[in-house]
C-alpha cells in the first residue's frame, strides 16, 4: 500500500482517526495532507475579532483583557466570564458550573492564548460558550509544545469542528507529513518546469509548516495547478469522448417546419439569437452529440391591445378579431395574410400620441420604425423612445412614417358621386352627421374626392395646409381618418361646443396642395407620405394584448403606422430543425406549472404547425403533447403513444418523461430547462432513450439556464459542455428595487413591508410572498415529559447562554393565514405550492395572471417560468434561508413589466451575521454574474465534477473558480493539447494514478454520464 494511502488509523490511532473521519472526511494519509490551512497566523498577531462570522466554528488567537466569576439563579449557578480583545473588537467567552475551574485558574489578564469554539450572540454580544483553548506563553503546565510552534513565523490555522480544534489537527498534521516525500507528481515535467512550479512533496511540506509567505505562496501556485489541471484532463477527455460517440446528423431541411415557423414569425431575430441558433445547428449537423450550454434570458413577446385596429382591404378590423388567414395591409401597400396569432394575456399598455392628435396602443416592447435628421431611420422600443422621447431643444425628436396609401372595399353601395357626399356634408351636416361607412372604407380615389368636396365646401387653404374651420366632432373625426388613409396628417383642434378646426396637411400629388403631374389627384407611387412626430407616450393600464405575425418579408401590418414585433425561439427552433431533420425533441422542466406554461407557448406560439396531422393542422405541423405525472390515463396513453410512433414531434414535459414505459420512436434532442434543478442521473435517463432506426444513438443535448454562471465557473462546472450565452436582456424590464427588512431587530420595518404590498395593490398591482416552507408537514415528535434526555434538554435550554431554539421555517399556510387575518385583510389572497394538485395549480395561476387575485403567497414553485408583467412587489420570509442565485430567480418574477418592482428581504438574523451580508450583497445589486460571484465566493464550489448531486465532498480545496480564472483558462488549454496528443495518457503513468483518484467510481458515472 502507497503511503499516502494508509488508514489514519494505522498513524494515528482510532479514537482521532474516528473523529478525522466522520467530522471532516479524511480517511487516508493523503487525505489529511490534502487538507490545507484555511490561513495563518503571525507570531504576535491578534486575530481581527471584529470580522468574526456568527455560526461559524472559528479558532482566533488573542489576548485575555478580563476574568470574572458571576452568579445567577438566586446564587445557586456560577458562570466565568473572560474578554479577549485584538484592538479591533471584543469576545466574551463564557464557562458554565463545574467547567469553570481551569480557565478561572489559566485565562488570567494579559494571557495569550488560542481559542475555538462556535461564535454565537447573547444580549446583541459575540461570545464563544465552552470554547477549547491552548495557552501560547509557557505558563500552562503542558504548554511547552505550543510555545515551541508559536515560536514559528507562522502558525497554520486548520479547518477545525467542535470535536477536533485546529492545534489538534495541526499535531496530527505532524505525524503523517514525513509521507509527503513520497507524494506521486502528476504533473508533467516539461509543464512544471515551464511553469516554475515546485515539486508536489515541497509543496506539501511548505503548505503545512511553511517558513515565510513566499513559501504559502509557492506551494499554493503549485497546489492549485494540480487540481485545475487534473480537473481539466478529466473533461478534456470527456469532450474527446463525446466526438466519438455516434449521433444521427439533424441537418435542417429547407421548406420544412422550421422555415414556416420563422415565415410567421412576426420579428427579426436579435444578432445575440442568430449568432446562438448558428451555433445550436452547426453542432446538431454534426454525427457526433451536440452538448451545448445556453445562458441568459429568452425574452418575450410585443403586442397591441386586442381593441387595437389593424387594416385590412375592408377596413379597420380590432386586433381581437385576427385570426390566420385573415388578409391585411402591411406598409408597403400590399395585402399580406395574418399567418399566427399569439395571445399574449393581460400586459400594462401605453399609448403614443401623435403630433396630429391621433394615438395608438400598445405594449412596452412594441418596435416601432422612426426617424429623426440626426440618426436617420432607426427601430426602436416603446420604452426606448419614452426614454429618449424629446431632443436637446426640448421638442419631440422622432416621427412615424406614413402608410402607403390603398384602395379599400366595405362591399356596399356608393350611389352618389363621392365630392358630392363631401360637398353635402361640409354645407348641412349636423352634429351628429358621420360619412358612410362605404365611403369611408372605398378606392383611394373616391376617399380623395370626399376629401377634396368637404375642404372645398368647408374648408380654408392655409400655406402649409387647409383648414376646415368648425367641423362637429364626428365629422371632424371623419375628415382626420380620410387625410390619414391617404398619407397625410390632420390635426383637430376644439373650438366650441364639440366642433373642432381641422388642420389638413397632405402629401405632394394631393389636393388641395395638387403637385404638377399629380394626374388625378392620387398620390403618385413612391412620394412618402407625411410623417408624424411622436409627441407624448402615456400610460393606459391593463388590457388584454396579442401579437399577430404577417406573411410578407417585412413582417408588419398599418395601424397608422409601421410596427415589428419580435420574440425570442432559440431552443424552439433547435427543436423545430431536429423535427425536419425526421427526429423528435423532448424538453425537460422542473415543474408542472413550468411544463405546462412551455406548452401552452410553444402550441400558441406555432398555430396550425403544432396540430399536425389533425383537422386545420398545417401540411408541415407536428405535433406537440405534453406529459406529466398527475394527467389522466386516456391522456397519458394517447402521449405515450404519439411518442413511441412519432406522430408527436415534440414532447415537453416533467420527470414523467424519464420512465420506463416513455419510449421514442426517434429522440433526437433533449432540451432541458433550469438544469439546475436536475440530478444527473436524471439527465442521463433521458438521454438513453435516444435512439434512430432501432439503433442506440445518443440525442443531442442542449441545457439551458436563465441563471448567470461566471465564465470560470461555466470553464470548470461545465467543462464538457460548449457554452453559448444570450447576453441581451429582454427589452421591457423595470428596475427593482430590493430592500433587507431585518424583522427581529425592527418590528416595525415589517410592518411596513406589509404597507408596501397594499399601496402596490391600491395602485391595480399585484404581490407575491414567498416562504420556505409548505406547512402541512408532519410535526416533528418532541421529547415527552420524563423520558430520556428530557431533563438535560431543559436544563440546557434554561442556560442563559444557550439561544432559543431555531424555529422551522416560515410556511406559506401559516403566513398566508396570519395577512389574511391582519396587515392584508380585505385583498386578494390565495397560495400556491408543489403539493398542490396540478390543475388547482394551474387555476391559481391563471386567476393571479388574469388579475383576478391580489397576493400569491407561495413556494418556490415561482422562481422560474411564472411571468405576470403585473406582479410588481414580493416579499421574500426567511430570505435567509435561500441561496444568493435562489433569491436573484425569485427577484426576477418581478418588474417585468411597466411599473418598477420592489423585493422585500425579510431575516430575523442578526446584522453581523453571514446571512445578513449576503442578503445585502443581493440587495445591492442586480448583476446576476456579480451575485454568482458572491454565491461561490461565500459557499465555495461544492463537488465540481458531481455539482453537489453525487453526495461527496469537494473536490476542489485550494482552486476557487472565481479567484483562480488564468490558472483554470491555462490548464485547460495544456490539458487540451495533451489529451489531443495522448488520449490514453500512456506516457504520463502518474497523471493517470492522480486521474483515478480524482476520479472515483461515483465521480466517474457522473463524467460518463455527462
Amino acid at each position: 500500500m502507497a503511503a499516502l494511502d494508509e488508514p489514519l488509523k494505522k498513524i494515528l490511532g482510532g479514537t482521532t482517526a474516528k473523529v478525522l473521519a466522520e467530522h471532516l472526511g479524511l480517511q487516508t494519509v493523503g487525505d489529511l495532507l490534502h487538507h490545507y490551512p484555511r490561513r495563518y497566523a503571525e507570531r504576535g498577531e491578534l486575530t481581527r475579532l471584529a470580522d468574526l462570522p456568527l455560526d461559524e466554528h472559528v479558532t482566533v488567537v488573542a489576548q485575555v483583557a478580563d476574568s470574572r466569576v458571576l452568579k445567577f439563579n438566586g446564587g445557586r449557578g456560577q458562570r466565568l466570564e473572560v474578554t479577549l480583545t485584538d484592538g479591533s473588537g471584543r469576545l466574551r467567552l463564557v464557562f458554565f458550573g463545574k467547567g469553570i475551574h481551569k480557565p478561572h485558574k489559566d485565562l488570567l489578564p494579559g494571557r495569550r492564548a488560542m481559542f475555538a469554539g462556535k461564535v454565537s450572540v447573547f444580549n446583541r454580544k459575540l461570545q464563544l460558550a465552552h470554547p477549547e483553548y491552548e495557552l501560547l506563553d509557557g505558563d500552562a503546565e503542558s504548554g511547552a509544545e505550543a510555545v515551541d510552534a508559536f515560536a514559528r513565523q507562522l502558525l497554520p490555522i486548520y479547518p477545525a469542528c467542535q470535536q477536533m480544534a485546529s492545534w489538534k489537527i495541526a499535531k496530527a498534521v505532524d505525524a503523517v507529513l514525513p509521507s509527503a516525500q513520497d507524494a506521486v507528481d502528476p504533473l508533467p515535467g516539461a509543464l512544471r518546469e515551464g511553469r516554475a512550479l515546485v515539486p508536489l512533496p515541497e509543496a506539501l511540506l511548505k503548505i503545512h509548516r511553511p517558513e515565510s509567505k513566499a513559501d504559502i505562496a509557492a506551494a499554493r501556485d503549485r497546489l492549485k495547478w494540480d487540481e485545475a489541471f487534473v480537473l481539466q484532463v478529466a473533461l478534456a477527455r470527456r469532450r474527446l469522448a463525446e466526438t466519438q460517440l455516434p449521433a444521427v446528423a439533424r441537418r435542417v431541411a429547407e421548406g420544412g417546419i422550421l422555415d414556416a415557423f420563422d415565415a410567421k414569425l412576426p420579428f427579426t431575430l436579435t444578432d445575440g439569437q442568430q449568432k446562438v441558433s448558428r451555433e445550436i445547428f452547426d453542432d446538431l449537423a454534426a454525427e457526433h452529440p451536440m452538448h451545448r450550454l445556453l445562458q441568459g434570458e429568452v425574452g418575450s413577446g410585443k403586442a397591441q391591445p386586442l381593441d387595437a385596429l389593424v387594416l385590412t382591404p375592408r377596413g379597420f378590423r380590432p386586433m381581437g378579431e385576427m385570426a390566420v388567414g385573415t388578409e391585411v395591409v402591411v406598409p408597403s401597400g400590399e395585402l399580406a395574410v395574418v399567418d399566427g396569432v399569439f395571445p399574449q394575456g393581460e400586459r400594462e399598455v401605453w399609448r403614443l400620441v401623435l403630433s396630429d392628435g391621433s394615438a395608438v396602443e400598445c405594449d412596452d416592447e412594441h418596435l416601432w420604425i422612426v426617424g429623426s435628421r440626426e440618426t436617420g431611420e432607426r427601430v426602436l422600443t416603446t420604452r426606448e423612445l419614452r426614454g429618449d422621447l424629446l431632443g436637446p431643444d426640448g421638442r419631440p425628436q422622432w416621427s412615424i412614417a406614413a402608410a402607403t396609401p390603398v384602395d379599400l372595399d366595405e362591399g356596399g353601395e356608393r350611389p352618389l358621386d363621392p365630392y358630392l357626399v363631401g360637398q353635402r356634408l361640409a354645407e348641412g351636416g349636423g352634429p351628429a352627421d358621420r360619412l358612410p361607412t362605404t365611403y369611408r372604407h372605398a378606392p383611394l380615389k373616391d376617399r380623395l374626392a370626399v376629401v377634396q368636396g368637404l375642404m372645398d365646401t368647408g374648408g380654408g387653404p392655409a400655406e402649409a395646409t387647409a383648414v376646415y374651420r368648425a367641423a362637429p366632432g364626428p365629422l371632424a373625426d371623419d375628415l382626420a381618418w380620410l387625410v390619414r388613409s391617404l398619407g397625410g396628417s390632420a390635426r383637430p383642434v376644439p373650438v366650441r361646443d364639440g366642433a373642432c378646426d381641422v388642420f389638413v396637411a397632405l402629401p405632394a400629388g394631393c389636393p388641395p396642395f395638387r403637385a404638377p403631374g399629380g394626374g388625378d389627384g392620387a398620390p403618385t407611387e413612391g412620394e412618402p407620405g407625411v410623417r408624424r412626430a411622436v409627441q407624448a407616450i402615456e400610460h393606459v393600464g391593463r388590457k388584454p394584448v396579442q401579437c399577430i405575425s404577417v406573411a410578407h418579408p417585412s413582417h408588419a401590418y398599418v395601424t397608422d403606422h409601421f410596427t415589428v414585433t419580435h420574440n425570442t425561439m432559440v431552443a424552439l427552433r433547435a427543436m423545430l430543425g431536429v423535427v425536419d431533420s425526421g427526429g423528435q425533441a423532448a424538453m425537460l422542466a422542473p415543474t408542472e406549472v413550468l411544463a405546462q406554461q412551455h406548452h401552452r407557448s410553444i402550441t400558441e406560439m406555432m398555430g396550425e404547425l403544432a396540430e399536425g396531422g389533425m383537422l386545420g393542422g398545417a401540411e408541415q405541423g407536428t405535433k406537440v403533447v405534453l406529459l406529466t405525472g398527475s394527467m389522466g390515463a386516456a391522456a397519458r396513453r394517447q402521449a405515450l403513444l404519439d411518442l413511441v410512433t412519432g406522430e408527436a414531434g415534440i414532447v415537453v414535459g416533467t420527470h414523467a418523461l424519464i420512465e420506463d414505459k416513455v419510449q421514442f420512436h426517434d429522440l433526437g434532442l433533449v432540451v432541458v430547462d433550469e438544469q439546475h434543478r436536475f440530478g444527473v442521473e436524471q439527465r442521463d435517463a433521458l438521454r438513453g432513450k435516444g435512439n434512430s432506426q432501432r439503433e442506440k444513438q445518443t440525442p443531442h443535448l442542449l441545457v439551458m439556464t436563465a441563471t448567470p454562471i461566471p465564465r470560470t465557473v461555466a470553464m470548470t462546472v461545465f467543462g464538457d459542455l460548449e457554452t453559448s450565452v444570450l447576453d441581451q436582456l429582454p427589452a421591457g424590464r423595470s428596475p427593482i428595487a430590493s430592500h433587507v427588512v431585518p424583522a427581529k431587530d425592527k418590528p416595525h420595518f415589517l410592518a411596513r413591508a406589509w404597507e408596501r404590498v397594499r399601496e402596490e395593490v391600491a395602485a391595480g398591482h399585484q404581490g407575491y410572498v414567498v416562504c420556505p416552507r409548505i406547512g402541512d408537514e408532519e410535526e416533528a415528535p418532541t421529547a415527552k415529559k420524563g423520558a430520556p434526555g428530557a431533563k438535560t434538554a431543559a436544563a440546557k435550554e434554561s442556560s442563559p447562554e444557550d439561544a432559543a431554539e431555531k424555529r422551522p421555517p416560515l410556511a406559506v399556510l401559516d403566513i398566508a393565514e396570519q395577512l389574511r387575518a391582519g396587515p392584508l385583510a380585505s385583498l386578494r389572497v390565495a397560495v400556491l405550492h408543489g403539493r398542490m394538485a396540478p390543475d388547482d395549480k394551474d387555476d391559481v395561476m391563471r386567476s393571479f395572471a388574469a388579475g383576478e387575485l391580489d397576493v400569491l403567497v407561495a413556494t418556490t414553485v415561482i422562481e422560474v417560468g411564472v411571468n405576470v408583467p403585473n406582479a410588481t412587489a414580493m416579499v421574500i420570509m426567511d430570505a435567509d434561508r435561500f441561496g444568493v442565485s435562489q433569491l436573484h430567480q425569485l427577484r426576477g418574477r418581478v418588474g417585468r413589466g411597466t411599473a418598477p418592482g420592489l423585493c422585500l428581504l425579510v431575516s430575523e438574523m442578526p446584522e453581523a451575521s453571514p446571512a445578513r451580508a449576503r442578503l445585502a450583497a443581493v440587495a445591492a445589486t442586480l448583476d446576476g454574474f456579480e451575485l454568482s460571484r458572491i454565491d461561490l465566493e461565500q459557499r465555495r464550489e461544492g463537488d465540481v465534477l458531481g455539482q453537489a448531486q453525487s453526495g461527496v465532498r469537494s473536490s476542489l480545496r485550494m482552486l476557487a473558480v472565481i479567484d483562480d480564472e488564468d490558472v483554470i483558462a491555462a490548464a485547460r488549454e495544456e490539458a487540451t493539447a495533451l489529451v489531443t496528443a495522448d488520449p490514453e495518457l500512456s506516457g504520463y503513468p502518474e497523471l493517470r494514478i492522480a486521474l483515478s483518484a480524482l476520479l472515483d467510481e461515483e465521480r466517474e458515472q457522473y463524467l460518463d454520464k455527462g
